[in-house]
């Protein structure tokens, strides 16, 4: 525990402050208008703090700060150090699941709109997101009739663009056919424009120009245009009804409810432009730390602004006012390039609104938590039993699990899978390739693990280049390693765990798959954990996801290779070659779908050889292509 400090010592000036425990690695990081008035919080006697506070203090050995001149660098310095190093303590804000979003890919000749989940990437706009994939298709199947913009995949477009026929969606008028130039690129990009416009929420100037069009068309008795128009007109009022109408036309907010228990919180969020909501989102909030509710408030708005600040409104309605509400805006204001209103509305629609939005999060917290409820119980159970098994002070909450895989030797592959309170982390899984002569388990099992060990000591050091990404998954040590295998392969994985500096930090054990034993460093006979246990049962699902997905990772190598080895018999078909007709198709599947006349047709490539490519993957005597 971390002993007092003189308030002398302690500066007066803004800032943050960071945690460390006995290894060096940060807990938990804060911020404060004074350094000196809030660290002296946390040096009282420990009984007088929040149990969850207490538990961060009593692992704490050393507190530091950083002085900057402001509040408001103090909050951007605060969230850029939770970014880089992921506290255990500081509240984490996790989305149930992957929103879906409407995408449009600005960055391209031609654009095109879909369906978009995770990460965004640049050269996208976003609009939504919204709760369910289905009401994007139904959206959009509506959209498309009076905006036709391509909704297909860029080897689909490229394959239409050389064949200068575009496909069954332009004949069903859910696609204006750019790839056979069927529509101009300047009528597109006004496509494009005004979908974009529609789904942001302004859909008067949309709607008053095609009522402008059809009388246009009526008055020169063009009945027929003019009744496209009309259909158009009808399709945008039925994908407007969808989203509902919440404010005048002039109310653009971001909508936060809450609901929360000891434990745990769950905010939803809609967003509303141009009076109409357009989105919503949701996610939990672990309070791993003792928080009021201004201060909890105020970490989910500094959060969540720091991931999406990309389209920020006038205002934001949240159910209680953050502990630094000027602060708070001053900072948005600087994403947003002009002013921001946190607000607590007190009467009227803005307020009913905002009682509505903290309904859904109560909703969503009540069938989460039931949802979970004896799913929870159950993975708690096995965890004990495993602690008790494996002799372990307290339940593993962190378990890596690694395996093998290759074919004589060929395509060496290993694989990590990660589980974390009981669940599978698919977010963390990691895939190796192998270096080793012939097949030698062993040496592969060192091999993977001294790579996995080394990023403990670059997340220790703080060490920041291109492996962030990595660090933030691999921020802690696991609490339990488990090796397929054996004495052999356990005795590598020790291996590289001493090697790496780090011994007695990690339990290691291996699991043998013939008699599901369970083999333990220093310990000559196995662990025979009862058959029907819960215990083995998560040891088992563990093995069995980790060989899965080193089986998967080898089958995808070995596919890859064999079909570059496949077109290499082809006279002509170099490593250059292979690698671009892989890539414009995306793929021997699709390239598979390629006709024999399209093949030879692409231009870059020689005719006779496109012909010999699709004779190779099809046999010999090839067919008809058609």
């Amino acid at each position: 525990m971390i002993s007092k400090i003189k308030p002398s010592l302690i500066p007066n000036e803004p800032g943050s402050y960071q945690f460390r425990d006995e290894d060096g690695r940060i807990i938990y990081v804060g911020k404060a208008t004074s350094l000196r008035s809030r660290l002296a919080n946390y040096f009282q006697p420990i009984e007088n703090l929040h149990p969850r506070t207490a538990s961060m203090v009593s692992l704490a050995v050393s507190v530091e700060w950083i002085v900057v001149r402001n509040e408001v660098e103090a909050l951007i310095l605060e969230h850029n150090l939770i970014q880089r190093h992921h506290p255990r303590f500081n509240i984490r804000l996790r989305d149930d699941k992957s929103y879906p979003f409407i995408a449009i890919t600005v960055d391209q000749e031609w654009p095109r709109v879909g369906m978009m989940r995770g990460q965004r990437k640049r050269g996208v706009r976003y609009f939504g997101p919204y709760p369910h994939a289905g009401e994007i298709r139904d959206l959009l199947d509506s959209l498309l009739r009076t905006f036709p913009v391509r909704t297909c995949s860029d080897s689909k477009f490229l394959r239409h663009q050389k064949l200068k026929r575009p496909c069954l969606l332009y004949h069903i008028e859910r696609c204006s056919g750019p790839c056979a130039s069927l529509v101009s690129r300047q009528d597109y990009q006004q496509l494009v424009g005004d979908l974009g416009r529609f789904l942001k929420g302004d859909t008067s100037e949309v709607i008053s120009r095609l009522r402008s069009s059809m009388s246009g068309a009526a008055s020169e008795l063009n009945f027929e245009q003019a009744a496209r128009f009309r259909d158009q007109l009808e399709l945008i009022g039925k994908a407007i009804d969808k989203q509902q109408m919440v404010g005048g036309e002039s109310f653009n907010a971001d909508v936060f409810g809450i609901f929360q228990d000891e434990i745990e919180a769950l905010v939803q969020v809609f967003f509303v432009r141009k009076g109409r909501v357009v989105g919503r989102k949701g996610f939990r909030i672990d309070k791993v730390i003792d928080s009021n509710d201004s201060e909890l408030i105020s970490t989910i708005l500094e959060d969540f602004y720091s991931e999406s600040s990309s389209d920020l409104p006038l205002e934001v309605l949240v159910p209680i006012e953050p502990d630094n509400p000027g602060l708070l805006e001053e900072w948005l204001k600087g994403l947003r390039g002009a002013s921001v209103h946190i607000r607590v509305p007190q009467r009227g629609e803005k307020r009913a609104l905002l009682e509505t939005v903290g309904v859904n999060a109560s909703i969503e917290f009540k069938r989460a938590r039931l949802s979970r409820a004896s799913d929870h119980n159950s993975r708690a159970r096995a965890l004990r039993s495993l602690a008790d098994e494996l002799d372990l002070n307290v339940p593993p909450l962190r378990i890596e699990c690694y395996d093998m895989s290759h074919l004589q030797g060929s395509n060496y592959v290993g694989s990590m899978v990660v589980m974390e309170d009981g669940l599978m982390k698919k977010s963390d899984y990691r895939r190796f390739k192998v270096h080793v002569p012939q097949n030698d388990d062993f040496a592969a099992m060192y091999e993977v693990l001294t790579r996995r060990f080394a990023y403990l000591n670059h997340s220790e050091t703080g060490a920041d280049s291109d492996l962030e990404g990595l660090q933030r998954r691999f921020a802690y040590p696991p609490s339990l390693i488990v090796v397929d295998g054996g004495k052999g392969q356990l005795s590598m994985a020790h291996k590289a765990l001493m090697d790496s500096g780090h011994l007695g930090e990690v339990t290691l054990i291996g699991l043998a798959k013939q008699f599901e034993e369970v083999f333990v460093v220093g310990r000559s006979d196995p662990i025979r954990i009862p058959r029907g246990s819960e215990a083995l049962y998560l040891l088992q699902q563990l093995r069995d996801e980790a060989h899965r997905f080193a089986i998967t990772y080898h089958r995808e190598l070995r596919s890859k290779a064999m079909t570059n080895s496949i077109l290499s018999t082809v006279a002509g078909m170099g490593p250059a070659r292979t690698k671009r007709l892989l890539a414009q198709y995306g793929g021997i599947k699709r390239l598979k779908q390629a006709s024999k006349e399209e093949l030879m047709g692409l231009g870059w490539l020689p005719p006779d050889i496109g012909g010999a490519v699709f004779d190779i993957l099809h046999g010999s005597s090839g067919r008809s292509g058609k």
